[in-house]
């Protein structure tokens, strides 16, 4: 007899279904953290499973019970079942070939399974912090983890930016071969003849597409300015490998060794809101690019961007930070009201500027004396304000020297920098006519392109209480396209508009009143404080002792006034120097020990659809499936993990699979994932397939005489138990696979681009 915990349980069947050379086999062993037990009835249930390539037999599931007893349902289990074996033609499943089967008797699984994370010996750590308005790298030896080098300053430069990254522009020739990359990008394409620019290819702000795209694939395309496109994974392989080439030539000059390829661990940086396709395309684009093997994919790593930064405000010390928590406001100036509220921020950054020749950051063997302020057990939030997005993520201090936990799942959206940019786009719509800006930027990109970066110089100076106005030089293609366009002025169309907040000056500039800018930002620094505040007030999250601001939108002083007036005196607001470098430091310091964020929160559900015996009164009428004279219940969701689910560094789920016909060389199993938690069928609304598990079966080895397989069930001695473990406790998903039986490794693959 074998013993589960009460509840939640798995039925168990006393009858089995016979085995079929078409059909998958399963069973599961699943622990639940509960003292209490009950005696189980003997007996093997099996579930039959289709897999593309034939039969296999699945069991032996073991999954870490991290909050286990609000994550699996009683009657949860399974895979895939064919239609053409389905005696229902009116069942759901029987039209979508897409169904499960049922659980076996629970036997008893270690309470937590931890895999130990295996580190090889690199000897460099190289860092891209691939943003939507700049991006750059830094590395750092390992011999010297605590030096961090800065990527050198390229040519080029905007007023206004005090960090040493370039902007994330790209161009590529008439005929699509790469031609150069940030300032160079920029300014070659500022240079070409107007007609001869519609023929270049120019992206900018490219990376929020990755984002915004619901169903992202290799296939997916990019627009260029002027209306050519690309797929997204070739413009993104061409950035990387620019990154590639760059620091390796200086991390090659500043070595004493020779390297090998292999003596580079990568790592990108990723919003942490980003879902499991894009931080695979990421993954396949720097595969592309050159930076890694697909065949040693421990090489690089994905980091989280606001991870990153908390990583390296462990490091702060006390003159490294601006405390917008000493500095009271009353409209924009301090109490006195002698002076603005960013002068201070001004001069940290005018500071950083005089010391970039060295280009090199020294960070804290151990922790900065910020961290020393906080004691085990206490949360933060970081909140990461970057061009294309704000990402949340809440930390709690595991020890005091070192490990972080994630307390809530990451949370954030489209709220970056580039929604104020939108807002001055619409508003140049509002005074000009649409029609006419879509034509100016088709006919004249190039001269677009300069009047954006005009208005990103103004929109970096802009702050609270200014009392001047603002002004945005036009491009004189700009006043003559005008003309010809519309037959008449641009101080005309300016007159028409009734605008007051927008004017033109004598000297052939737009002037934006404050009132102005204030209308541009408000749409978009409203939604970061209120994703903020409704964060703050959730019950998992009180007690936040501090808010890390950080990322290249952090720099404005607007958010910053607006950020302090809402949660200023509920907690101390923090902002580094250097915070547009923040992250990438962060992550150099990610690379150097991917082990800092033991557990970490899993955003959504992800598991697989399966089949169980159908309960009269308990499963909707229409999932009902008929087999064999037999009543099943369809479309049942198995979770993997749950939303917001804690999940270990090292802890995984465990499938194990046995194929039931001999030569079968794949298996391949759907994976459905959703954000809601109380669904229960693959068919719920809000659940969707977002990618398969491939299983490559090697040729098995000869058997010993006498030597049986995996237990029962109708396969006999010749069963093969293939066990795959999936790892939710990293950044990304990642699954492993073995031959039990030989201890051969078997090729296995997760694929969330495949939709």
């Amino acid at each position: 007899m074998e013993r589960l915990p009460a509840a939640p349980c798995v039925q168990c069947f006393k009858r089995s279904i016979e085995s079929s050379s078409r059909f998958l086999l399963l069973f599961f062993s699943i622990s639940f953290p509960c003292s209490k037990t009950r005696t189980l009835p003997p007996g093997n249930t099996f579930r039959e499973v289709k897999t593309e390539q034939g039969v296999a037999t699945a069991h032996k599931e073991t999954l870490a019970p991290v909050k286990m007893a609000d994550m699996l349902q009683s009657d949860l289990s399974g895979l895939q079942c064919p239609s053409d074996r389905l005696s229902a033609p009116s069942s759901p499943a029987a039209a979508r070939d897409d169904c499960g089967i049922t659980p076996l008797t629970p036997s008893p699984s270690p309470m937590v399974e931890v895999k130990p994370r295996m580190l090889r010996p690199f000897s460099v750590v190289v860092a891209i912090d691939f943003g939507t308005t700049s991006s750059g790298y830094a590395f750092s030896f390992t011999h010297d983890s605590d030096a961090i080098h800065m990527m050198k300053r390229w040519e080029g430069g905007d007023p206004g930016v005090a960090n040493q990254k370039s902007p994330t522009c790209l161009l590529l020739t008439p005929d699509l071969r790469f031609h150069s990359f940030g300032f160079a990008a920029r300014d070659f394409y500022h240079d070409v003849d107007p007609e001869e620019a519609r023929h270049w290819l120019y992206f900018d702000k490219f990376k929020m597409k990755i984002h915004s795209t619901s169903n992202l694939t290799m296939e997916t395309e990019l627009e260029a300015v002027n209306g050519r496109r690309v797929r997204a994974i070739e413009v993104f392989s061409h950035a990387l490998h620019f990154f590639r080439e760059h620091a390796l030539k200086e991390v090659k000059d500043q070595s004493s060794s020779v390297l090998e390829g292999e003596d580079i661990r990568w790592v990108i940086t990723v919003p942490a809101v980003w879902r499991q396709p894009a931080k695979q395309f990421m993954r396949e684009a720097a595969y592309l690019a050159g930076l890694v093997s697909p065949e040693c994919p421990e090489q690089l790593l994905i980091a989280l961007e606001p991870e990153a930064a908390s990583i390296y405000c462990r490091k702060l010390r006390l003159h490294q930070v601006l405390d917008l928590s000493l500095q009271p406001i009353t409209n924009g100036f301090d109490l006195e009201g002698s002076r603005p509220f960013d002068s201070s921020f001004r001069q940290a950054r005018e500071q950083l500027r005089r010391s970039r020749h060295s280009r090199t950051f020294l960070v804290e063997s151990g922790t900065g004396e910020l961290w020393s302020e906080l004691q085990t057990g206490d949360r933060y939030i970081v909140a990461d304000c970057g061009g294309g997005t704000v990402d949340l993520t809440v930390h709690q201090i595991e020890q005091p020297q070192g490990t972080l936990k994630e307390l809530y799942k990451a949370s954030g959206g489209p709220y970056g920098a580039v929604g104020v940019d939108l807002a001055f786009e619409a508003m140049l719509c509002q005074i000009f006519g649409e029609d006419f800006i879509l034509s100016f930027k088709a006919k004249r990109p190039a001269a677009w392109v300069d009047l954006t970066i005009a208005f990103e110089a103004r929109k970096r100076t802009t702050a609270p209480g200014r009392a001047n106005a603002l002004n945005i030089s036009l491009p004189f293609s700009f006043i003559d396209f005008y003309k010809r366009h519309k037959g008449q002025s641009v101080e005309a169309a300016l007159r028409r508009s009734n605008m007051n907040i927008a004017k033109w000056s004598s000297q052939g500039m737009l002037r934006l009143t404050q009132e102005a800018m204030n209308e541009l930002f408000q749409p978009t620094i409203v939604n970061i404080v209120k994703h903020i505040e409704e964060l703050m007030a959730k019950p998992e999250v009180r007690g936040i002792r501090f808010l890390f601001l950080v990322g290249g939108f952090a720099e404005s002083p607007m958010l910053q006034r607006a950020v302090q007036r809402a949660v200023g005196r509920t907690c101390r607001i923090i902002i580094p120097h250097d915070v547009g470098l923040t992250i990438l430091k962060g992550a150099v310091l990610f690379g150097l020990d991917p082990t800092v964020v033991r557990v970490r929160r899993c955003p959504l559900i992800y598991g697989v659809g399966v089949l169980n015996r159908f309960v009269e009164g308990r499963h909707p009428r229409e999932k009902l499936l008929v087999k064999e004279g037999r009543e099943w219940c369809t479309d049942i969701l198995d979770r993997f993990v749950c939303v917001d689910q804690s999940v270990a560094l090292g802890e995984v789920v465990r499938r194990s699979y046995t194929p039931a016909r001999l030569g079968q060389r794949k298996i391949i199993i759907n994976i459905y994932c959703s954000s809601a938690e109380d669904v229960a069928y693959i068919t719920d609304p809000g659940v969707r397939k977002c990618g398969t598990i491939t299983l490559d079966l090697p040729e098995r080895l000869p058997v010993p005489e006498g030597v049986g397989g995996a237990g029962g069930g109708g396969a006999g001695p010749e069963r093969r138990e293939i066990r795959a473990t999936m790892q939710f406790g990293d950044t990304e998903i990642k699954v492993t696979a073995v031959d039990v039986m030989s201890n051969r490794s078997v090729r296995a693959s997760i694929d969330f681009l495949s939709n």
